[in-house]
């Protein structure tokens, strides 16, 4: 049993050095690789520092390029408000001066219909037939009916049958 004993402490033993034969080996290895890990460290840490600053530098440059884009926003709602309102003055007077234009024709209607109520039925025919028919017919629309009968009958009767068509539309 001491023969074992012995024989199995020396066996531990041999296992035991060659263990830390590969422990030394390991601890040799690393501080031979420690530099160069140090190194590859140091290289990643700048390289973060430098991805930092850009990351910084971008957002910079993003929040200058919102606050323009805001500002070329208000001016353009500014121009925007600017060209509504004159577009509204605009529409304005455009109808105002529509309501014009047709109070001038009224006028204008009104004065010719008395010119021809009060002239001759064979004066007045005359003067239509050589007209435009559509001015012809603006101005019998504004005629009394009994004026209009007088003036047909000294029409062309081609002519008066025109003008009635035209008259009924």
């Amino acid at each position: 049993m001491r023969y074992i004993f012995i024989l199995f402490f020396l066996y531990s033993s041999l296992f035991a050095l060659q263990t830390s034969d590969k422990i030394f080996e390991c601890t040799k290895i690393f501080e031979q690789r420690k530099g160069e890990l140090l190194v590859e460290l140091e290289r990643i840490d700048e390289q973060k520092q430098a991805l930092n600053s850009l990351k910084i530098a971008t957002e910079n440059l993003l929040k200058k390029k919102k606050a323009k884009l805001d500002q070329q926003e208000e001016a353009l709602n500014t121009k925007l408000a600017e060209v509504t309102k004159k577009e509204n003055a605009i529409k304005a007077i455009r109808d105002e001066n529509k309501k014009l234009l047709e109070t001038l024709k009224s006028t204008k209607i009104s004065k010719i219909s008395q010119t021809f109520s009060k002239m001759k039925a064979g004066a007045a025919a005359g003067v239509l037939s050589d007209m435009p028919t559509d001015d012809a017919v603006v101005i019998l629309q504004s005629l009394k009916p009994k004026v209009v009968g007088k003036i047909f009958t000294k029409m062309d009767p081609t002519k008066a049958a025109k003008l009635t068509e035209l008259l009924a539309k």
